[in-house]
This record gives C-alpha cells, structure tokens and sequence, in this order.
C-alpha cells in the first residue's frame, strides 16, 4: 500500500454564521429573544434602543441618536393596538419598578422559609430545631411529609443520632405551626390537623373528626347514605360533618410562596376577528425598538486602520441581526396565519372544533421545511378571544370520522370530557360505552383509544367514578 492523493465530488450543507443565527432567533420565545437583544446591545455599540420621541426637532436630533431601521420593515398586517389589549411592558418608571420589586420580595418567601422562620422562633433545643429543619426540607409543595420517621433520621446521621421516636415528637410540635394542616402524611391527617384546631363548639367537628380518620377515603365510593349507614348516624349530620370538611384546605402548603414567581407568558402574536375576518399581528415585539446608532454610524465614515474594521464588522453583524429579527417575524406571521385558517372553528366554537393538523400541513402551505414551522411554534403563545393558548394547542393528530372528514384528538378529549361530565354518578358510563356513544356521534374510536384519552385527561375509571349518592 502507498499513499496517494484523490479528489472527489460531493455536496455538503454548511451552516453561515447568519443562518444559525436565523435559526437561533426563531426557536426562541418572547422573554429568551428579550435577553437575547439587551445581551446583544450590551456587546454591539452599533445596536441601540430607539426611544420614544414624539416631539422632535432639528436640534434635538444629534449625531448619537439611533435610527430605528426595523421600523420601516415592519409588516403591512400589523394594526393599531386596541384599547382592550396592552402588551405587558417590561419597563416602566421608578416607583412602579420599586412597587413591582417590593411585591416579588414578598411573593418569593415559599413554604419552607415561612415554615423555618416560625421554627427559629418556637421554644425548641438546638437539636429539635435540627431535626425539625431537616423535617421541613421534606416536606413537598403541597404542605405534606413525604419521607418516613425512618428516613429522617438516616438522614440526621451521623450529626444526629436520633430515633424515630424523637423525630415523631418534633413532627408533631411542627404540626401546630401555621398553616394548619401542614406536615401531615396522608389526606386523613391533613383535614384532622385543620379540624383540631378550630373550637370544640364547631358543628360537626367531632364526626368530621371520626370521618378524616377512617373513612375519608371510602367516601368517594360508599357516598352520604352509605356513610351514614356505616357509622350509624343520621344523614343529616353527615351532611353537617361533610360540609365541614368540605370548607379545609386539603393542599395547605399550595397558598405560601408563589411557585411561579417571574413565570410570565408574554405573547407573540395577536389573533382577533374584526369585520367577519380572523386577523392576525405580532405583539410588541422587543425588535421593533431595536435601531442602528446612527452616531457611531456616521463616525465610520472618518475611521481608519483598526478602528474602521472594528465598526464596520460590529455594523455588519448589527444589519445581520436586525436582518433575521425581521425574518423571525414574517416567518412567526406566515405559520400563524397558516394555523389560523386552518383552524378558525376552533377560535370560534372552543376545542371540540378543532381539526387535526400537522407540521408537515403547514409546511407545505407555506413553502419551508417541518423543522422551521416546529421552531415557529417553540414556546409561543397566541393571544387569542378564547384566552392566551400556546401555538402548539393548535396542532393535533387526527382520526377518521364517518363522512370522509376527520377528528382531532383534542376535539376528541373534549367529547369525552362533555360525556363524563354529563353522566349519571351512580352509573358512571365505561369506556366501552363512551367508545359506543362517539361512534353513534360519527367518531369511531376504540375503547383502548378511550381510555388512553381518558388517562391522559386525569379522569378515573368508571369503577373509581361511582357516587352512590
């Protein structure tokens, strides 16, 4: 064998530098394409913020003043935003910041610091408020014990050696903190731990007690009468003890703290029907505030040796990002329009009109790849007369309805949700019979389908439905 040299023939796709940039600013969504634009002008002289100036004058326009060149390219098909829509603003004047930062530090204490301060002030020893500390880190969201006695003081060791004795003793001491409730390890301990601590004079108080103790999970299937039956009491107090329980909170840790604090969803684009004719706008998008600095623009004009490169290659990528903010726009526009033509029943009659449609139908609609429309869509949201949806709501497999038509999944959750809802407790309808009544409705589906549908809606099973009262 010897070394030679050989030339061949191929072809390669190569990505530019512009268009992954492309690609990048169009699978981000509306607060990461934010950070994205102030990161960018922080490192880019030649990219600046237009500010609002409704009364200019020659004087006033000096040489660093930005030029807002994505202005101009804005799409024809944006309209004056109504009275009825304001686009969240991210900035706004010095007392509103300090109010909207005032409400966040008061939002941002969860359960388990509010928890761990009342601990710090309670009347225990080092050691208890160790191991209450390491009860407090175990408890979820919901305000419940998820870990065992057991677990606890495994976890304790080696610092702590304590039994599960012990561990039982400072659980119940961070019982009687607030909210009531909290720290219980199953639903029956939870509404007792709410139900001690109102008065003894409560009515009801002593049978709902008997109730979240024994019985509490039973209720569901054996009902009022049944309960009744059970403990030997009369219906009418049942009904008392039942409303009692009804009025506690069986998530008592859900209300402390926010756990969405600085999850906002802004949306990308505005759907609305004016006239008979669905209409589609981007929201305020941040690009549309983005300009070139018109001060170091002209400044390049006189620039020489480094400094002339420097400016002129910042000033090109400066074109290129404003370039392919205007392409993310058109692109998000055509895929939307796209969407809504294709499903207007849904935006007027609710998700039991929804048509199955998919990456590949819109693609081809519009002429680009399936991988472009999934970016399109990637975290977007559409502020729509129905509420503020996800784009990719819009988007839904299909089966094949009587008729030649077809039917989306989504539409089919939502027939089998209006069945369920509208069906009689004590003879909750099975899923062989709800298959039964959507092929009567010209939706032939299987019962396996069903109850796939079913699960993924979080209804139980017939059996788990029944209410004998």
């Amino acid at each position: 064998m010897k070394a030679r040299l050989q030339t061949s023939l191929g072809q390669q796709l190569v990505l530019t530098p512009q268009l992954r940039q492309s690609l990048h600013l169009l699978q981000l969504s509306a607060h990461e394409l934010e950070a994205e634009l102030a990161e960018a002008v922080e490192s880019n002289p030649l990219l600046d913020w237009a500010e609002p100036a409704p009364v200019a004058t020659e004087a006033a326009q000096a040489d660093d003043a930005p030029r807002d060149d994505a202005r101009d390219a804005e799409p024809s098909a944006e309209w004056e935003r109504s009275e009825e829509w304001s686009a969240p603003t991210m900035r706004g004047g010095d007392n509103d910041a300090d109010q909207d930062a005032a409400e966040r530090v008061a939002a941002s204490e969860t359960l388990h610091d509010y928890l761990q301060w009342q601990l710090q002030l309670s009347q225990l020893s080092p050691r208890q408020l160790r191991i209450g500390v390491a009860l407090v880190d175990a408890i979820d969201d919901d305000g419940y014990l998820r870990e065992t006695p057991e677990a606890i003081s495994a976890a304790l060791a080696p610092d702590i050696i304590a039994g599960g004795d012990e561990v039982l003793a400072v659980l119940r001491q961070l019982q009687r903190l607030d909210p009531p409730g909290v720290g219980a390890r199953d639903l029956g301990e939870c509404l007792s731990l709410q139900l001690d601590a109102l008065p003894a004079s409560t009515p009801g108080r002593e049978l709902a007690l008997q109730i979240a103790a024994s019985a509490i999970e039973r209720l569901p299937k054996v009902g009022r009468d049944g309960l009744a039956r059970e403990l030997q009491v009369p219906a009418e107090d049942i009904d008392e003890a039942l409303h009692l329980l009804r009025s506690l909170d069986p998530r008592p840790g859900a209300r402390h703290g926010d756990l969405a604090v600085d999850t906002y969803v802004v949306p990308d684009c505005i759907i609305r029907r004016r006239a008979g004719v669905w209409e589609v706008a981007l929201a305020n998008q941040p690009w549309s505030r983005l300009g070139i600095h018109q001060g170091y623009e002209r400044m390049l004009q006189h620039a020489a040796g480094e400094d002339a490169s420097y400016l002129r290659s910042r000033l090109q990528e400066a074109r290129w990002l404003l370039k392919n903010l205007q392409a993310r726009g058109d692109t998000l526009l055509k895929v939307v329009r796209c969407v809504v033509r294709q499903q207007s029943g849904f935006l007027e009659f609710g998700p039991q009109a929804l048509r199955p449609l998919t990456l590949r139908l819109v693609a081809a609609e519009i002429g680009v790849h399936e991988s472009t429309v999934s970016r399109a869509i990637a975290r977007k949201y559409a502020h729509t007369p129905r509420g503020t949806v996800p784009l990719r709501a819009f988007f839904a497999s299909g089966v094949e309805a009587e008729g030649g038509g077809e039917a989306s999944s989504t539409a089919i959750q939502a027939m089998i949700r209006q069945l369920v809802s509208a069906e009689d407790p004590r003879k909750p309808l099975s899923d062989a019979r709800l298959a039964e009544m959507l092929k009567a409705g010209g939706v032939p589906v299987a019962r396996r389908t069903v109850a796939k549908y079913r699960e993924a809606l979080r209804i139980p099973s017939s059996h788990d439905r029944v209410r004998l009262a």
